[in-house]
C-alpha cells in the first residue's frame, strides 16, 4: 500500500469506493441481493472508505489511513475465506477426446 517513493496511498482510488457504493445502492444490485439473500446489502462501509479516503487526501489524517487499510485487509481476509467451488485440473481427463455415445445424447 505504499508507493515507490516511499508516500503512501489509498489502495484504490477514491472515485473506485463512491463507483462501489453507487453500484451497491443501485437497483439492479438491491433486487438481486435481495432475492438471492433475503435481505438489503449493506453499503454503509463503501461509504465510510469513500469518506476516509477523501479525509486522507484533504488532511492526511493517520486515522483515516488507518481505518482505510483495516477495511481493506478485511475485505481480503473475508475474499480469501471462501474455497474454489471447483478443483483446478492439471491436465485434461484422459478420456477428453472420446466419441459421444448415443443414449447420452438423448437424454
Amino acid at each position: 500500500m505504499a508507493a515507490e517513493g516511499g508516500v503512501w496511498r489509498p489502495p484504490r482510488a477514491c472515485t473506485d469506493y463512491w463507483s462501489e457504493w453507487k453500484l451497491c445502492r443501485s437497483i439492479r444490485n438491491l433486487c438481486h441481493h435481495y432475492y438471492t439473500y433475503g435481505g438489503m446489502p449493506s453499503c454503509a462501509q463503501w461509504k465510510k472508505d469513500y469518506k476516509n479516503c477523501k479525509e486522507w487526501e484533504r488532511t492526511k489524517s493517520a486515522v483515516a489511513k488507518e481505518q482505510l487499510c483495516n477495511s481493506e485487509r478485511e475485505r481480503l481476509a473475508k475474499k480469501e475465506k471462501h474455497a474454489p467451488v471447483w478443483k483446478m485440473r492439471k491436465s485434461p481427463p484422459p478420456d477428453w477426446n472420446s466419441p459421444i455415445e448415443e443414449e447420452n445424447l438423448k437424454g
